[in-house]
Order: C-alpha cells, then structure tokens, then sequence
C-alpha cells in the first residue's frame, strides 16, 4: 500500500522531534550530544547519514561534526541542497519558562534554539523522510546538510561544507532560517538574498600628558569618539532589494591609567553591508570619516582575524524573482499555504550569505515563524514548522519528478 505524506508530515510528530531537540542544550562549540541525535534519527529510519568532522586549527582550534546525507535519483537532474543549523546561542536571562523543557503552549512551544532554528531542521528531517517513502523514482539528489557553529563568529560548519567539496555539485539551496521572524513579515516569508557583514576595529593614537594639562597631549579616547561620531553620520549606499546597511559600534577600549591623558584607544564595529560594499569600501569609508573627525593623532584600521580569506565577513547576495527556481518555491509556498509568500531580503548574516556568494548558489531561506530569537522565551509556532516541511517536500518533489 503507497504511503502517504500526511504520515510522516503531521504536527504531532513535529512536536515530538523539536521536543527532543529543544531539550539538548547546544550553543555553538558545543553541539555532538545535538549531532547525535539527528544523526541516529536519520539511520534509524533507514536513511544516509554519515559524521562530516573538521578541525579548524588557525583561530578558535575547534574540532566540529556536521550531519550529512545523500539521497539520489535514477538519472541526472537536480541537486538540491536543505541546510540547516543545530547550535544555538547560550542561555540568557529572562526566561519565564524553561529553557530546556520544551513547553507548549497555545500552539507554540518555547525553548533555547527553538527558532533559530531547531524548528527548521525537523521541517528538513521530516520532509526528507516523507520523501524517501512516499517518491518511487526521482532524478537528480537530495543534500542534506545539519552543521554546527553557525551562531559562531565564523561559521564554521557550513564554512566546511564549502572546503571540502561537500556542496560542489549543488545547484540550488535552501536553508530552513526564520525567515519572516527575522525580517519582520508573517508567514510565509521567502528571502531572496540577505545583506552581509564584517567586523573591524579602529585604533586611535594619541600622545600621553598629565590629567591636569590635557592640552600637552593628544587624548586617544577623544580622538576615537570623535571618529566614531563621524562614522555614525556616514551617509549609507541604498540597494534597491536589501535595503541600506548599518554601522554598529560594539565594543569599546582606551585609556585607564590614573590621572594621566589616554596614548591609545580602540573601536570595534560590526558593519552590515549591501552588494557593491567591500572591503576597500569600508576602508575608504572609515578614512572620510577621521578626515571629516579632523583628528589630531593617527589611527589604524584592521578587519578582525580569520581562519582564512574567505570566511573572514559575509558577502552579501540577492537572487532573480525570474530565476526558474524561484518561480518553483513560490508556487509550493503557495498551493501548501494557500497564500502568496512575502518576498523581502534577510537583514543579517548567517550561514546562506556563503552559500549564496561564495558557492554562488540560488539560496532560498524559508522557514517557521516565531518570536524572541537570541533572547528570553524564544518560541516557534509548531503549525509552521508543519508548512515548512510541507512546501519542502513539495518543492522537491516538482523540481526532482
């Protein structure tokens, strides 16, 4: 007897998995127990999964496990890579509910991870599950890829992925993101591209004198606020899909000694950027603004350490509302929901910008919807993740049969 989808894609069984998920704490560095778990679930069930470890020795020296997985077709087509990422960010203050238990509530089940983005990994693990039971003949292959350390400073998984070849044969991704969650729109939500982001910081030098006689020196924490002012004033390039970007000054270090006029101080920025704002950009906006400061001292800029060129920042990207693929994934959004998706631009960085700038892929990020990512009572509306996972299959199923 043929099985049917509704089998396999339910919101009971939804309910059942993020339970489980939720309830294993996994902030990034620290996802095997997580790895584990999803690994297990997919050979239980009879399908690929195999450890995919990497050590990155230049910076953190961090030893991670990503999940993989390969379903393949009768003949050539497609190859559609689901990615999703299984670390979360640490615990924060605030909770009212547990963040570890995994409650449900009106609909909604709460817990650290569960948006962002434990949810969108069982839309892909049920989806693809639905799949290999209920499809007898395909063309082309399913990559699913489960990887750690996206909430990190590098991305290191996914980071990987790209390294070692794992994504090369992809034509086209998708990654099960709160889309909506995080650019503000209901469900559903598809993100065509996202800004992207890079880190720098910005040294002052001034000259030391006496706290009685400031005018002897040259203060290096004025110099440095004054530059930071500027900054903030710069007038910021308009893409007409993501929008502007955004200049955030995060940290902040200089001076201390007592009595005495500060020689150096620092600024740490975290700028979001839109297409056509690179490196050379930022540098040259960064020299404006200290000649706009009119800074008595020097100053230095230096983007933040990497474990190589390539995952050193975000690029951003956009891709094609005429793109075959996007035409695809709307249409699923729309016979699974019933409603035309909202298309707007994710407005920060994440694990896409590398596969959709740097593997050059159409990444398409859509997942549940929810609310309180990265902060107290996170919680994802468990009839979301149900659609998700419905669109997933769906869109699999047009593009692959």
């Amino acid at each position: 007897m043929k099985k049917e989808v509704g089998q396999y894609i339910h919101l009971e069984r939804a309910t059942e998995i993020l339970k489980d998920m939720v309830k294993i704490y996994s902030p990034y560095f620290q996802e095997k127990q997580i790895m584990e778990y999803v690994h297990d679930w997919l050979k239980q069930r009879g399908m690929d999964a195999m450890y995919h470890r990497y050590h990155e020795k230049k910076v953190t020296n961090f030893r991670g496990i990503n999940v993989v997985g390969r379903m393949k077709g009768q003949d050539e087509g497609p190859h559609v890579l689901l990615n999703g990422h299984l670390d979360s960010v640490e615990i924060c203050e605030g909770w009212t509910k547990d963040p570890l238990g995994a409650e449900v509530e009106n609909g909604k089940l709460y817990g650290v991870g569960s948006v962002d983005m434990k949810a969108g990994c069982v839309a892909i693990m049920m989806a693809v599950e639905a799949f290999v039971n209920t499809v007898e003949n395909f063309n082309g292959e399913i990559l699913y890829t489960f990887v750690s350390d996206e909430e990190g400073p590098y991305g290191l998984g996914t980071d990987a992925l790209l390294l070692d070849g794992i994504t090369d044969y992809a034509d086209v991704a998708i990654i099960t993101e709160p889309s909506g969650t995080f650019s503000g729109n209901p469900f559903p939500c598809l993100c065509l591209g996202a800004r992207g982001g890079w880190v720098y910081t910005v040294t002052t030098y001034g000259k030391s004198a006496h706290a009685a006689t400031p005018e002897r020196g040259i203060d290096a924490v004025e110099e440095a606020a004054k530059l930071m002012m500027a900054l903030k004033e710069t007038e910021l390039k308009e893409d007409p899909k993501l929008g502007k970007g955004s200049i955030a000054v995060i940290d902040f270090n200089g001076g201390g000694a007592a009595c005495s006029i500060a020689d150096k101080a620092s600024f740490t920025v975290f700028r979001h950027t839109v297409t056509g704002e690179d490196l050379s950009y930022l540098r040259n906006e960064v020299d404006k603004a200290a000649k706009k400061a009119g800074l008595k001292g020097t100053y230095s800029m230096k983007f933040r350490d990497a474990p190589h060129p390539e995952n050193g920042g975000f690029h951003p990207y956009t891709v094609s509302e005429s793109n075959p693929y996007t035409r695809t994934i709307k249409e699923s959004i729309r016979e699974v929901t019933g409603t035309e998706p909202i298309i707007d631009y994710f407005p920060s960085i994440g694990d896409f910008n590398y596969l959709g700038s740097r593997a050059k892929l159409p990444t398409y990020v859509f997942g549940p919807e929810g609310g309180n990512f990265h902060t107290s009572d996170e919680y994802v509306d468990l009839e979301s993740v149900v659609k998700t996972s419905e669109v997933i299959y769906d869109y699999l199923k047009k593009i692959l049969t």
